[in-house]
């Protein structure tokens, strides 16, 4: 048995596009959209700072019932 609800990110080197035919594919749809910021450690001597470095689109997507 499949789940009823899953996540999807968007991969790299992979469009928008790319990732709602994924979804379509396994039998999906898109039923809301997120960004998460994505950090990188930097160590300046006993320094640390979290930088971001790109935003993380994930998509929850739904079974689709037939």
């Amino acid at each position: 048995m499949s789940k009823k609800k899953l996540l999807f990110e968007v991969q790299d080197k992979e469009t928008i596009a790319d990732c709602l035919d994924r979804m379509k594919e396994m039998g999906y749809t898109p039923v809301r959209r997120m960004e998460k910021p994505v950090f990188e450690e930097q160590k300046e001597g006993k320094k640390t700072e979290y930088v971001p470095i790109r935003q993380a689109i994930v998509f929850e997507g739904k079974k689709i019932e037939e």
